[in-house]
């Protein structure tokens, strides 16, 4: 599974994330960093890679869309270094692996994690 990191996220996360042996890549890395979330969507959509955010439109967009795929998890804690960050993305993999792979709307945030199938209704 590989991972597609917001602009809103560090770019370090996605060293910390490597360590722990989870491919991703970060859109300023890929010369994404200022596309529409739509665009993000989609090429997520393409390469079949999983969105990692801080921004509920990825979420909203999948509504309305009525989209299958790509998986979006919404990280909901804002402030947090790479560290602390892709341990938390790390867990929220491990959690809800099975719902990413099928289609997922999942969101983090201090209290824990809430997934939601694709298509969200």
């Amino acid at each position: 599974m590989k991972l597609l990191l917001d602009q809103g996220l560090p770019r370090s996360t996605v060293k910390e994330l490597h360590k722990l042996k989870i491919d991703s890549i970060h859109v300023g890395d890929i010369g994404m960093s200022a596309s529409t979330d739509a665009d993000i969507i989609d090429k997520a959509l393409e390469d079949n890679i999983v969105v990692i955010t801080l921004d509920l439109d990825f979420h909203t967009i999948l509504a309305v869309n009525g989209n299958m795929k790509p998986s979006v998890i919404r990280i909901r804690i804002e402030g947090l270094k790479s560290k602390e960050l892709s341990k938390i993305i790390q867990n929220a993999l491990i959690l809800a692996e099975e719902e990413i792979e099928k289609g997922a709307a999942i969101s983090v945030d201090t209290k824990g994690i809430r997934i939601h199938k694709l298509p969200l209704a």
